[in-house]
This record gives C-alpha cells, sequence and structure tokens, in this order.
C-alpha cells in the first residue's frame, strides 16, 4: 500500500485510464456482460444505489426501509411469475449463483438425506455444481436431447433414492432454449422431489415477451410441480448489479434456505441468506428499477429489444450458412456454421472493435440483445459477414474449449483444468 494518499482527481483519473482497455458496452458493441436500459434509467439507479451506499441489510431493526423495499420486490416478482401470494415467499440474493446455492440448500435441508443428489440438464448453469460441491451433495448431470433442452426420459431414468431437486432452465444460457418445464413438473410430483427452475435470464422478460403474442413455453410458478425459480434482477430487470431473487411456490421450503446459530457470544444470529453483509445499494437499486419502469416501461423495452432480436436474426441468416440454434423464443441466442471455423470467425469480429463470447457442442457465437444494440444493428452485420467471408473452414480436428468468465489465453496443449486454476491464480498475483 502507498504510504501517501491520491487527490480525488488522480484517483477518478486512474480509474478511466484502466478502463482503457475495457469492453466497450456503452456503445452496444458488447453482447454480454452488461444489462443496461438506456442512461436516464442507469441515472436513476445510480442514484438509488448511492442513496443506500452506506446502509447494510444484515439489520431489518437498523433499515427497517432495506426490509420493506426487499419485500415489495420480492412480491412483485412472485405476482409476476404466477404464484399464489398467501402460500409463497422468497428472498433477494447477490446474484444468480447465490439464489441457486440457496435453493439447493433449502431442497437438502428440508429433505435432510443423508446422502442428497441433484439431477442437473448439461446446459444448465455451472453455479448448480458449485452448489453441490459446496453443500456436500452429488449432482447428476444428464445430456439434453438432440433438441438441446432437458431430456424428459433421462432425467426420469437419473431419479434415485437420493434425488432431491431436478433442474430446469428458462431459458439455458448456452442456446436461449426453454426446457420442457411442465413435463419435469410432472415428473417431479410423481416421484415427490422439487424442481427448481432456473430463470435468472428470463424470469423477467419472458411474461412480457409472451403478452407481445410470441411463443413462450410454460416456465413459472404457476406450473404444477415447480417448487422454486431463481431470477436476477441486475439482469433483465435493469436493476444494479447485485440483485436477484430465490422464490418459492410454498414459503416453507424458504425456511430451509435460512441460518439461525444461537450460541455465540456476539448475539443469536439469523441469516436469510449466504451473506452477512448484504449491500442496501444493490436492494434500493432494484425497488427503484421496478417502480421506476413500471410494467409499462418494461412492456416497451422488451418490445423494441425483440425487434431487434427479428432484425440480427434475418440479417444473421442471409449470410452464407450461418444459422441461429433452435428457436429461441427471447433475446438470447446462439449462431453456427458447418462451414466455418466459429472461433476464427469471432476472433475476426473481436478484431474490429467488438466483444463476443465463444461456445462448443457445436461451435458457435453468442448474443444477449439488449436496447444499445438497436442503434448498430446494422455496422455489426456488416462486421459478422465480412468476418465470414474471411473465416477458415471448419475442420472436425479443432476440438477447443470455449471459455465462460474467464481468460480465452489457456493453451490448445494445457490439461484445462489445471490452466484454469492457474489462470484464476495468477489474477490475484503482481
Amino acid at each position: 500500500m502507498q504510504r501517501n494518499g491520491l487527490s480525488a482527481d488522480l484517483v477518478v483519473e486512474a480509474l478511466r485510464s484502466m478502463r482503457e482497455l475495457d469492453a466497450d458496452w456503452r456503445s452496444g458493441r458488447t453482447w454480454s456482460l452488461v444489462y443496461s436500459a438506456g442512461e436516464e434509467h442507469d441515472a436513476l439507479i445510480q442514484s438509488a444505489y448511492l442513496e443506500y451506499f452506506h446502509e447494510n441489510g444484515l439489520s431489518p431493526s437498523a433499515f427497517p426501509s432495506l426490509e420493506r423495499m426487499e419485500r415489495e420486490v420480492v412480491g412483485d416478482l412472485l405476482e409476476h411469475l404466477g404464484a399464489d401470494i398467501e402460500e409463497a415467499g422468497g428472498t433477494m440474493a447477490s446474484g444468480g449463483t447465490e439464489s441457486i446455492i440457496l435453493a439447493i440448500k433449502a431442497y437438502r435441508d428440508a429433505t435432510n438425506l443423508g446422502d442428497a443428489s441433484i439431477v442437473v440438464p448439461s446446459t444448465a448453469h455451472p453455479a448448480f455444481v458449485k452448489a453441490t460441491e459446496i453443500l456436500g451433495i452429488r449432482a447428476t448431470i444428464v445430456p439434453v436431447g438432440q433438441d438441446l433442452v432437458a431430456d424428459v426420459e433421462a432425467t426420469e431414468a437419473a431419479i434415485d433414492n437420493s434425488t432431491i431437486a431436478l433442474v430446469a432452465s428458462a431459458p439455458a444460457f448456452p442456446y436461449g432454449l426453454i426446457d420442457p418445464i411442465p413435463e419435469l413438473g410432472e415428473l417431479a410430483l410423481s416421484n415427490g422431489v422439487g424442481l427448481h427452475v432456473d430463470a435468472c435470464l428470463g424470469g423477467i422478460a419472458l411474461p412480457y415477451i409472451r403478452a407481445m403474442g410470441r411463443p413462450v413455453e410454460d416456465f413459472d410458478l404457476s406450473v404444477p410441480g415447480v417448487t422454486s425459480m431463481s431470477v436476477d434482477l441486475h439482469k433483465y430487470g435493469y436493476a444494479a448489479k447485485g440483485a436477484s431473487a430465490i422464490l418459492y411456490r410454498d414459503r416453507h421450503l424458504r425456511n430451509s434456505q435460512f441460518t439461525v446459530y444461537t450460541d455465540w457470544p456476539g448475539g443469536v444470529l439469523a441469516s436469510p441468506t449466504l451473506l452477512g453483509t448484504r449491500p442496501g445499494g444493490a436492494i434500493a437499486a432494484a425497488w427503484a428499477a421496478i417502480r421506476g419502469l413500471g410494467a409499462d416501461g418494461y412492456m416497451a423495452i422488451f418490445e423494441s429489444v425483440m425487434q431487434t432480436v427479428d432484425r440480427l436474426r434475418v440479417g444473421i441468416t442471409s449470410i452464407g450458412d450461418l444459422s441461429v440454434i433452435g428457436d429461441p423464443p427471447m433475446s438470447v441466442f446462439a449462431v453456427t456454421s458447418d462451414s466455418r471455423d466459429m472461433f476464427a470467425l469471432a476472433d475476426l469480429i473481436e478484431e474490429r472493435g467488438w466483444r463476443i463470447d465463444r461456445q462448443t457442442d457445436p461451435d458457435s457465437i453468442h448474443h444477449i440483445v439488449n436496447p444499445r444494440h438497436e442503434e448498430v444493428v446494422d455496422e455489426y452485420l456488416d462486421t459478422l459477414a465480412a468476418a465470414y467471408e474471411a473465416a477458415p473452414p471448419r475442420t472436425e480436428s479443432q476440438g477447443r474449449k470455449a471459455f465462460y468468465g474467464v481468460t480465452s489465453g489457456v493453451l490448445d496443449s494445457t490439461d484445462v483444468r489445471e490452466g484454469l486454476l492457474a489462470d484464476l491464480g495468477r489474477r490475484y498475483d503482481r
């Protein structure tokens, strides 16, 4: 640590200088990670966050306003997602991963099985695997079918006496496709297990998209057998990071999420989530986002976003043999080609100033569409067309890995797990 502090101006100047190599999301040239509904809305949620910058949701007796805001946010989401308000309940959390861990903890503690497992489609978020590692239970990973959604028959075959819950996504991140949740709900009911729907991406957007008359499969808490859902507010809810919610059909299951410890000299601990200190700003900004936009505001956003999606999909599929994988119902989709090296194509796109995620099975590029993309559709399609023409042919021997949330600099010859562990360590070493 340096001995003397810098002036405020120098600190801000240094921050802005360090940002020079960051993804340029403000210009709409980034297809993941950041969700923005425009400068006016961003200013609102920033103001709300700053109003509660120092407040701590750890103690509702000290800050009852935060307790009220969390209760109202959760209530709004329960209504939005088909719950019976008299029976259902939930809490906010810091992000989708925490919401998922809390849900799996609730199932584990409610069933109290010595040997417990969950059944997870291969397209579900790795947060479910992280949850099982933390909670000391097992994840049975089931390959998806040829349609790239959860295979109901394979899921049924994977259920055994240790199963405490099934998992589904609405939609799953890789291809933007919704799992067959009504069928999985029937399976959960017939086997007496829970069904958690990860709707971190789609929980807020999908009901509005359905209200436009677009086809959206049933996925929410109104579906028989669905017992919990995770929904991210800091994605398509356009709140500040980190704000998510975990929702339960029956609030009694939520009680198994909580932690109570009575033998500490510092006082009795009653904690609803994994975090102790809970940033008040994230709760306030989520409340402000919902109140500031309202149903009409969200509908206007998603109408615009889906019009942008339509333009993108028409333009993309007019370029060579590029195609959208499946028929995703919302603004998350992947694009592939039988003839081109998609990783090389992605490199060419990024050389032209964009940032885009790469995926495998099949090799593809991934898009998450937001309002800022409306103005850059034509520019992006021109870039994509040029990259397609310049990309080398696809070969069967490529066998590379795509990386989510980490650098893509791990060498092809490296043991992937060991390489990633070393890469994570290097992040924090000077």
